[in-house]
């Protein structure tokens, strides 16, 4: 028998008289300190291994072609390279499409978009490999290019068949509302501007494995498809990710093709490869958030209730389907954001252009049908001369026959009366609304806009199978323990709230718990940290895997010190157990178990429960439950320049019972930034040629911190899960991004005081200084148009066309 080493010993107890509670306590992220002394690894710090080269790729230059020629001789020789590869040297499939196999890893006979990669150079400097990559002669037949996604769906280019979810009778409630509006409008894409870039390390491993280290949101998805690139058992592919610097959905299944490559590179050339794009490639070869089309026909009464709404949405898919059915179905299933909605006819066309394969960002298409409504609810409170704030809480979700979605699920944890309300009061909304409609009476060039916008997100995948996750717990002899799961960290802090629960779990100290790196060979078959679920999942299969230690060493105490006291009795508390009247370290009863051989290690393991799923017919029980919030933005704009200002932001998010209050309010703030930029400056274009011209921070702009607001007042709003969550938390990855959305409106409402107040301005998405000038010219134009025809502008003659 091995026996503990002699030596430290036990890790000793802390202070217990200053002790922080393991959870539910704001700690710092279990990285922090990592981050500010510059000592966190990701992948491209990691020591190279001895003889590692570096990979670049060549790209395409057309939008559309068949490539005539592909000249690699010049490659091969410029100084430093090693060799090139080619979709002729791929042992398996050339495919790394996460759902359809419609995604080369490299371009065969033809190119479908500007940016698409046709082959890789390897050589000994990274460097060297990407001036080598500029240097390929290829001739192309150019073949016609799709690149405006209405005109895809008008041709019937789709990379998926439509979907359509219709409940009641829309038609008929359409024909007989009172008041009819109508309304085309788009929202843009977005980048996801990782600080950390896309990158992948391979390595050959023996007996023909591959070892790999990648920035990625799923592990076991690369894993899948560098086997089947390379053609092997999974068993033979390792992948590691112990953080990323960012990934936000860009990092989900788009990281492949940067794993397959590097790993068939590795293959080919029996060496280390590195593949670590520059900025611009990266933004030219991954994909975006889908911008979005809408044409939509809304009914409603003299109050602005909601009788009816047809709405078809048009997405730019790219060129391959990539995820962008889940990406239209969760769109779909978010339409009625925080409103009951009794007749709808939702569609949602997924568009295929000569354009990037657009993918997961977070939210994965619930911002985008959710701001659908809240155009129309914000274009009817204006018509009828409303404060769109009082429309919106009369279509809230609540009372008898309100309480279920157009696809059926029962809308059971409703609290979005109480957080409006007390968001509402808190806010001043009133007080704040006279104020400014004082202003603006006095101001003709700088106007004021105040909006308030409700949220609630379903949390769990679409994909009923793909709420599951595990975890490894080790409790070592020093009473310090080990923690590794399948969800992958990319600052959110999913490894520091796991260690929270295992802490938690065993009654210890957070300090005595680490997590180690994401790895298939540790946990496999894990899905991506994605849809919020990454500490809800594995938060659950670590506390699975703890409580199984903590009941052995439970029973393991009750019969050594427990004098006929059952395992239920022993308590676990400030890092000590209570047993039988007697108080003993955790460590001490640890070292006395592992003596005792009681397996200080376990598995954990969860499935969300009450989940199912009908794709055919989009009816069913997806989301384990939904989490709500509510923000308000007052904003100022110069009706001159187009320039605007953020004033003040207050948001209020349901997080449940917090597990960490510090992280979810990082996260609350964050996500309400990075969708101000989706909606305010961050504009995707493509030329003529199909070419994105707006693939590097000098054309790409997005939110820096003179952009948040001077009052910037955030707080989360006390809401216990009603469903069985760990510790009944509630996620915070995704939902406020959404509270995005008071700003976007806020704009709209500062310039619809241009005019009348009445009158909706055409404003579309980001709101860029452009759009906002747009915006006013065209409202002031038809105000004019109006005032010249003969008196007032119409109120609300229905039909109305934006």
């Amino acid at each position: 028998m091995i026996a503990p080493r002699p030596g430290p010993g036990p890790v000793p107890a802390p202070d217990l008289g200053h002790r922080p509670p393991a959870a539910r306590h704001p700690h710092p992220h279990e990285s922090a300190h990592l981050h500010v002394s510059g000592e966190a690894m990701y992948v491209d710090d990691l020591p190279e291994l001895a003889r590692t080269v570096h990979a670049a790729l060549g790209l395409s230059t057309q939008a559309h072609a068949r490539i005539a020629r592909l000249d690699l001789d010049a490659v091969r020789a410029m100084p430093g390279v090693i060799g090139v590869l080619t979709a002729a040297d791929i042992p398996g499939a050339n495919d790394c499409g996460p759902i359809v196999h419609d995604d080369p890893i490299l371009a065969g006979d033809e190119v479908c978009y500007v940016g698409q990669p046709i082959f890789a150079v390897i050589a000994d400097h990274h460097d060297a490999a990407r001036r080598a990559a500029r240097a390929a002669v290829i001739d192309y037949a150019p073949l016609p290019a799709l690149l405006d996604p209405l005109e895809a769906a008008r041709q019937q280019s789709l990379v998926l068949p439509p979907l359509q979810l219709v409940r009641g009778d829309p038609a008929a409630r359409l024909a007989a509302a009172p008041h009819r509006l109508q309304g085309r409008w788009q929202v843009g894409g977005q980048e996801h501007f990782y600080l950390e870039g896309q990158v992948a390390c391979a390595a050959p491993r023996e007996d023909g494995g591959m070892q790999l280290w990648c920035s990625t949101q799923h592990p076991s998805e690369m894993q899948h498809v560098v086997a089947q690139a390379l053609g092997l058992a999974a068993n033979r592919v390792v992948v590691e990710t112990r953080r990323m610097g960012g990934g936000f959905g860009g990092k989900e299944s788009q990281s492949a093709l940067f794993a397959c490559v590097a790993a068939l590179a590795a293959a080919k050339f029996g060496r280390p490869v590195k593949l670590r794009p520059d900025r611009d490639d990266d933004m030219l070869i991954t994909g975006k958030r889908h911008d979005f089309h809408y044409d939509y026909e809304v009914g409603f009464d003299d109050d602005g209730r909601v009788l009816a709404l047809r709405i078809e949405m048009i997405a730019r898919a790219g060129f391959s389907a990539d995820l962008s059915g889940p990406v239209a179905t969760r769109a779909v299933c978010h339409v009625d954001n925080a409103y009951y909605l009794a007749d709808v006819d939702i569609r949602a066309l997924l568009a295929r252009t000569n354009t990037q394969s657009n993918t997961a960002f977070r939210g994965f298409g619930g911002p985008q049908g959710a701001i659908a409504i809240e155009h129309a609810l914000d274009s009817i409170a204006r018509q009828l001369g409303r404060d769109p704030l009082d429309v919106r809480k009369l279509n809230f979700y609540g009372g008898a026959g309100r309480d279920t979605t157009p696809y059926g699920q029962t809308v059971a944890d409703n609290v979005i009366f109480d957080l409006v309300a007390e968001l509402e009061t808190d806010s001043d909304y009133r007080a704040r609304r006279s104020a400014i409609a004082a202003f603006n009476a006095a101001s003709p060039v700088l106007k004021k806009g105040l909006a308030l916008t409700p949220v609630k997100f379903g949390i769990s995948f679409n994909l009923t199978h793909l709420n599951q996750a595990g975890a490894l717990v080790h409790v070592y002899t020093d009473g310090s323990v080990l923690v590794n799961h399948g969800g992958t960290e990319m600052g959110q802090g999913v490894n520091t709230k796991v260690c929270q629960v295992v802490a938690h779990e065993l009654g210890i100290d957070l300090a005595r718990v680490r997590a180690t790196a994401t790895d298939t060979s540790k946990v496999a078959n894990t899905s991506a940290t994605a849809a919020s679920t990454g500490a809800d999942l594995n938060g659950k299969a670590a506390e699975d895997a703890a409580r199984r230690i903590r009941l052995r060493l439970a029973d393991f105490a009750a019969r050594t010190w427990g004098d006929g006291a059952a395992g239920a009795d022993v308590r676990f508390a400030d890092d000590h157990v209570h047993v039988g009247g007697r108080t003993i370290a955790f460590a001490e009863l640890v070292q006395q178990a592992y003596l005792a051989r009681v397996q200080l290690w376990s598995e954990g393991f969860y499935a969300t429960p009450g989940l199912h799923w009908d794709a055919t017919t989009l009816t069913g029980h997806p989301f384990y439950y939904f989490a709500y919030g509510a923000a308000v933005s007052e904003v100022l704009i110069d009706t001159l320049t187009g320039e605007w200002r953020l004033l003040r932001a207050d948001l209020v998010h349901d997080a449940g019972d917090s597990i960490n209050p510090a992280l979810d309010r990082g996260q609350v703030e964050g996500g309400f930034i990075q969708g101000m930029g989706w909606l305010t400056m961050e504009e995707l274009w493509w030329n003529a040629d199909g070419r994105l011209m707006t693939h590097a921070p000098s054309t790409y702009k997005i939110p820096a911190a003179h952009d948040c607001p001077a009052g910037f007042h955030v707080r989360l709003f006390p809401n216990p899960n009603r469903a069985d969550t760990i510790l009944r938390s509630k996620a915070v990855g995704e939902p406020p991004l959404l509270l995005a959305f008071s700003v976007w409106f806020a704009i709209r409402d500062a310039i619809a005081a241009v005019g009348d107040g009445r009158t909706n301005p055409p404003l579309r998405a980001p709101a860029t200084p452009e759009a906002i000038l747009d915006a006013v010219d065209a409202l002031r134009t038809q105000c004019d148009t109006e005032l010249a025809a003969g008196g007032e502008p119409p109120r609300h003659h229905p039909p109305a066309q934006m």
